[in-house]
């Protein structure tokens, strides 16, 4: 069976969301394209401003970390890209990021949703008493023509989908019970959210430690603590205890050796359950 649901209406994104009223500077939906991200890396460079929001209905060819791809079924989950120049903020803090969104995805879905809820580093959602992927975000830069460099960062959230819509291990809110819930609200809250943590971290010029970032992520992080194996981009891998992350964002792994190596990117697969 496939949940119906309600179209996304900009005439009521917009007025919520865009300046002066809302913290963005523009919002646009389409009901259909390949990739947000790929679009909106596209406006970046033809000179789109800093924050800038794209939505879409359909996503069909979208891209998740390590080449995966990641599609959503029309009208049953939320996929958007945001555009963001952080002036003053060194390149090398940008890592933080994504994983500031994840946190913002994580306090939205707390909101609607009872199940257990957390996330896996670096920044997918995991819901469930199973720990299933209900989200995923990917980080961008953008090129340095057309306003400066930037992040084009992609979220996609699956809200109403069935499990026999979704990729093995994935899960919805409604899967977890949360039935229902209302996509244009929920949007809604999630870009405030967002926009909210990146300002403040913007402020402080990227310095996780003195927004609290670092330790807000901590709280929220189901990898810390576990045994995980590190899928490496270049297909090495590492086992060890997640220990922490350092302040650029990093994963500590430590080994059965005793090193303790810096993750900055890879895939993280739990050894076992994680609560």
């Amino acid at each position: 069976m496939t949940r119906q649901a309600g179209p996304l209406d900009i005439d009521m994104l917009r007025p919520a969301l865009v300046a002066p009223v809302g913290p963005w500077t523009r919002v646009d939906l389409v009901a259909e394209t390949g990739s947000t991200n790929a679009d909106l890396l596209a406006a970046a460079a033809a000179g789109a401003p800093d924050r800038s929001v794209l939505v879409a209905e359909r996503q069909t060819s979208g891209r998740g970390r390590l080449a995966r791809s990641w599609e959503s079924p029309p009208g049953a989950g939320l996929t958007v890209s945001v555009l963001w120049r952080p002036e003053g903020v060194p390149a090398d803090r940008f890592g933080w990021l994504p994983m500031l969104a994840g946190l913002a995805l994580l306090d939205t879905v707390k909101e609607v949703c009872a199940a257990p809820a957390g996330l896996k580093w670096p920044n997918d959602l995991l819901l469930g008493s199973e720990g299933r992927k209900a989200a995923g975000i990917l980080a961008e830069m953008t090129a340095v023509t057309g306003g400066g460099p930037g992040v084009v960062l992609g979220i996609g959230l699956n809200v109403d989908a069935t499990i026999p819509q979704l990729p093995a291990g994935a899960t919805s809110l409604a899967e977890e019970g949360a039935v229902g819930v209302d996509r244009a609200e929920l949007l809604v809250a999630l870009l405030r959210r967002l926009a909210e943590r990146e300002a403040r971290w913007r402020d402080a010029r990227g310095d996780a430690e003195a927004v609290g970032l670092r330790s807000d992520y901590r709280a929220g992080c189901l990898s810390l603590g576990a045994q995980v194996r590190v899928e490496l981009p270049g297909g090495d891998a590492i086992v060890g205890m997640a220990e922490d992350v350092d302040p650029h964002g990093r994963l500590l792994v430590l080994g059965a050796d005793g090193a303790r190596r810096p993750v900055a990117a890879g895939d993280v697969v739990h050894l076992r359950p994680v609560t």
